[in-house]
């Protein structure tokens, strides 16, 4: 299958992995800020064909697993209301947050859904649009969960709901953005990341001017890379390169699916729908201007001001160390609950659920060699 097979072909792998081995003088610390970078490094062991010089740390690049927990409780609260539809992607519903007087109850939205709230699963947020159109003595509600990469969609529900004047269609909206949270680990004083892999997937929506300014400031080097191993062997090389030079560039692995500019009509209407905002990201905090929030022409259509949840707050577990996974201090493994008191079946954090989450990849494919 065209750009599948090509991609995770052994020899091109070795190649770039020797390639790396020859490059590599001094020890070099690059992080992949994708998820699904994440597991496909995990799954087939690119890790492994590194030299001992170059360490590879994961980053928040899970949309999923930055989303906070306050914004999980306020999604189970608008859930568990009997006028409410509430829609969402299936990967949010295990999503543990902790509800009741004094957190002591964990409750995720399948709980909801077992006790007779009406959580669906959508595929599109689009299909929600579709289900207010057709039950309009309800409320319902999408959970707007993602990267710039899902932005575009989610957007467009909006904006589509608007002009056909459906009054019964709201977002939860938790969207974050990539380039603040660089800025956020780089400018931390326990920082260790010298490079970056960036996310194929947002460059494809967002271009990479945006990641221009950061290179420099910071002087580090960014590669947009892409999915598969060979993808990110390139992309790990080209990083490694720089480094070695002395350089701090940006450079475009993916070029079969990114263009610098980006997708312009995907950007007009996030433009159009959405504005910048503080956002808080699990187990990292408030970062400035790293979210997006609806745009005062379309207040209506925010779930947390529609039903009233807007002012709810609460506090991060403290035995789970997602935030210092996602921030590339910790490894998933070096966790005292992983595996243990944290499990797929019974997680302590969104890492551990969500199909992108790093403590989820070393669950499925690094357990046994983790309790070595």
């Amino acid at each position: 299958m065209k750009f599948i097979d090509e991609y995770r072909d052994r020899q091109a792998a070795e190649q770039f992995s020797r390639a790396i081995a020859a490059t590599a003088k001094r020890s070099w610390t690059l992080m992949e800020v994708c998820g699904g970078q994440t597991h496909s490094i995990v799954k087939f062991g690119v890790d492994e064909l590194l030299p001992k010089e170059v360490t590879l740390v994961h980053g928040p690049g899970c949309p999923v697993c930055v989303t906070p927990v306050e914004l999980i409780e306020k999604a189970i609260e608008i859930a568990s209301r009997p006028e409410v539809i509430f829609c969402s992607f299936g990967d949010m519903l295990r999503v543990p947050a902790h509800v009741g007087d004094g957190h002591e109850t964990p409750m995720d939205l399948l709980s909801v859904k077992a006790q007779g709230g009406d959580v669906r699963i959508v595929y599109s947020p689009l299909d929600a649009v579709q289900i207010a159109r057709k039950n309009p003595a309800r409320q319902v509600v999408f959970f707007a969960v993602g990267f710039e990469t899902t932005a575009p969609a989610n957007a467009m529900a909006v904006f589509q709901a608007y002009q056909q004047g459906i009054s019964n269609f709201s977002l939860l909206v938790s969207h974050v953005l990539v380039p603040p949270a660089m800025e956020a680990i780089l400018s931390s004083p326990d920082n260790r990341v010298q490079g970056f892999l960036a996310a194929g997937h947002v460059c494809t929506v967002m271009g990479y001017t945006e990641y221009e300014p950061i290179a420099e400031k910071y002087h580090v080097p960014i590669v947009v890379t892409g999915f598969e191993p060979v993808d990110i062997l390139q992309g790990i090389f080209l990083c490694v390169k720089q480094l070695e030079e002395g350089r701090a560039a940006v450079e475009n692995q993916y070029a079969r699916s990114v263009r610098r500019a980006g997708n312009r009509a995907a950007q007009q209407i996030i433009q159009e729908v959405f504005r910048v905002i503080p956002r808080k990201w699990r187990g990292v905090g408030e970062i400035p201007r790293s979210g997006l929030g609806l745009q005062e022409k379309y207040r209506e259509y925010d779930a947390e001001v529609r039903f009233g949840v807007a002012e709810h707050t609460t506090e991060e577990s403290s035995e789970c160390i997602a935030g210092l996974v996602l921030r590339g201090i910790r490894k998933p493994h070096e966790c005292l609950a992983f595996g243990a008191h944290c499990t797929p079946e019974r997680p302590l954090g969104a890492p551990m659920v969500s199909s992108e989450g790093a403590c989820a990849a070393y669950y499925r494919y690094r357990r046994l060699s983790c309790r070595d």
